[in-house]
């Protein structure tokens, strides 16, 4: 029952980069922490306020190019959410993070270089159960042209994706995913964040995309892929969308057992989704994974023994 336990990570560990829309040299590190924690940012660097904002939906601040979370002093960190893939995806449950500015490091632009670090931290289970959000019925959010939709599932994280930009070299793409460690880190987790050209001046003159480079990010050009070595995967761009998605779904704060559809969707509309779970009780419950695993197994074996009986009889 180790997969129904919660779990943290065994050591400290820290890495060092640039983040993407400051351009600010960042520190971080990843520590252990207690059952029933959470994930929790520390701004190391907050004198003389409250440093520490927890990784949930209803502490996101901005959602402009990527997502930002923030707490009642006013402390913020932002670009969270290639971090949070990888933690929702490596089945981490509590952590803090340590940083010493306002963005975590962009690393290379995708969640591979996080999944890295996890995995040479170590990950151990806790003496505490692992709770999940089970949606109960639809739940949707639609802004113009964009959707986000959570519905009902038996087990686990079912995810699907679709994308379309005006760029022939994007155009219309889709992927689906079973959310489990070996399927995102062997198939999402290198898919790189993404930017058009076109687009950067706009974004350095509102504060974004400072420390964007072709080291961290796709960058298009009409129809040309900047980047010498070119794409990671034929459809990079909407697997990285997913990745963005596995990391704004956990700011649920739970482990999921749903089925997520996105179209064209992004941080704000994967933010309002969470907002509209939450809103109404009825749409969702809390459970004890290894209690609704065991009656899900209970229900299955009732339901293969009376087909049996059925067979016999006939």
């Amino acid at each position: 029952m180790e997969n129904y336990r919660q779990k943290t990570i065994k050591h400290e560990i820290s890495c060092v980069g640039i983040g993407l829309h400051t351009g600010n040299k960042i520190s971080m590190t990843l520590k252990p922490a207690d059952p029933n924690t959470g994930i929790v940012f520390h701004r190391t660097d907050a004198e003389g306020r409250d440093a520490y904002i927890p990784a949930h939906h209803d502490h996101v601040v901005d959602t402009r190019m990527c997502t930002c979370i923030g707490n009642k002093d006013g402390v913020k960190v932002a670009t969270i959410e290639h971090l949070m893939a990888a933690i929702h995806a490596m089945g981490v449950n509590n952590m803090q993070i340590d940083i010493d500015g306002p963005e975590t490091p962009v690393m290379d632009g995708s969640s591979a270089p996080f999944v890295f670090l996890l995995e040479c931290a170590g990950i151990k289970p806790q003496n505490a159960p692992l709770k999940a959000l089970r949606i109960l019925k639809p739940v949707s959010y639609k802004n113009g042209d964009k959707e986000v939709v959570l519905l009902p599932a038996e087990k686990g994280l079912k995810m699907r994706f679709a994308i379309d930009f005006p760029a022939a070299i994007i155009g219309h793409q889709e992927a689906e995913l079973d959310l489990t460690p070996a399927n995102f880190k062997n198939m999402f987790s290198r898919a790189r964040t993404f930017g058009f050209l076109k687009d950067i001046e706009m974004l350095r003159s509102i504060g974004l995309a400072r420390g964007g480079s072709l080291d961290n990010a796709i960058l298009v050009n009409d129809n040309t892929i900047m980047n010498k070595d070119g794409l990671r995967y034929s459809n990079e761009f909407v697997r990285h969308k997913m990745l963005d998605a596995v990391g704004d779904l956990y700011m649920s704060g739970y482990t999921l057992i749903a089925e997520f559809h996105g179209c064209r969707s992004g941080h704000t509309d994967t933010n309002a989704l969470l907002s509209a779970v939450f809103a109404d009780a009825s749409n969702y419950e809390i459970v004890d994974m290894a209690s609704y695993y065991s009656a899900l197994d209970e229900d299955k074996t009732f339901e293969e023994d009376e087909d049996l009986k059925q067979l016999e009889c006939a």
